[in-house]
């Protein structure tokens, strides 16, 4: 008899991709499995009009799909990494990540020249306090308007006139096919981007030797090292998903290279640490308390 398997899944055709792609990767792994999607509106989806940092944070795109799970409507639920909080709730894991797309925020304009060339006093659109802080230092005369919504509502915003410019995630557009929208690739320097950005995991409870199991041959150890480093960060800072907190890891050879960074929203204040090591989670735990020394959680509080 074939075994099932029901993820946990958004609505957005983005969510719906991701879930799509872990589906299709299963079934490639484990011939007999059947696969149903459960799509879920979270709190956060239906909340547009709020502010993340208002309303809780990143973590409301995933709690309905974790009650799911608890209640035994799903057996596991696929994210955009860069939405899971750090410290996991009691009772759930990320049983395996994927293969990473490309972790840089893109900028979509219609203007010519990129972000240097925009205009001054050009409106950007983002609801990012990390975009929002090294855009503002980069380029102090920009203003700053919040853009939440689905990847096709940003983008319709943009073409309806009502900002200059905005900035998302490259991995998003590309997956979407939206990768011909993108005017610039922002460099890390220039903007460096959310932990785990680019990285799609797959959750399920922590007890769940069975879907664990099926989910353990799926998983990308490359991502898996470059999101220890990064997310052990964000947890040694105390920072939540909408801080104006980024780290990006990369892995040369099994030595891990680890940039992190912590701004005031405003963009007066950017903070910045590059370690290298071979033990992903201590390099982020290290590079969080030379920030910490520097007065990072002061920076965080503010926001």
């Amino acid at each position: 008899m074939s075994d099932i398997l029901r993820i946990a899944t958004r609505q957005s055709r983005l969510a719906l991709w991701q879930a799509q792609w872990a589906a299709r990767l299963l079934s490639e792994a484990h011939k007999d499995l059947i696969i149903e999607l459960v799509p879920m509106k979270t709190e956060g989806d239906r909340r547009l009009d709020d502010s993340l940092a208002k309303i809780g944070g990143k973590g409301l795109f995933i709690k309905e799909l974790e009650v799911a799970m608890l209640e035994g409507r799903a057996d596991l639920a696929v994210h955009s990494m860069k939405d899971v909080p750090a410290q996991m709730p009691d009772g759930f894991h990320i049983a395996a990540v994927l293969p990473r797309e490309d972790p840089r925020d893109a900028l979509i304009t219609p203007h010519e020249g990129g972000l240097d060339a925009l205009a001054d006093g050009a409106i950007v659109g983002t609801s990012s306090l990390r975009r929002q802080s090294q855009l503002r230092h980069r380029r102090a005369d920009l203003v700053i308007k919040p853009l939440r919504g689905n990847v096709d509502t940003r983008l319709a915003k943009l073409d309806a006139g009502d900002y200059d410019a905005i900035v998302l995630a490259a991995a998003g557009l590309k997956r979407l096919g939206f990768g011909d929208r993108i005017a610039q690739l922002l460099e890390p320097q220039v903007s460096l981007p959310a932990a785990a950005q680019g990285a799609v995991g797959i959750e399920c409870l922590s007890d769940d030797s069975r879907v664990t199991n099926y989910l353990s041959v799926l998983n990308d150890e490359a991502c898996a090292i470059a999101l220890a480093a990064e997310r052990s960060f964000c947890l040694a800072l105390g920072a939540t998903c909408t801080s104006p907190v980024a780290a990006l890891a990369t892995i040369d050879e099994g030595t891990v290279t680890l940039t992190a960074r912590v701004a005031a929203a405003d963009g007066s204040t950017m903070l910045e640490e590059r370690l290298h090591g071979d033990d992903a989670a201590a390099l982020g735990e290290q590079i969080a308390h030379a920030l910490i020394k520097r007065g990072a959680q002061a920076l965080i509080e503010l926001t």
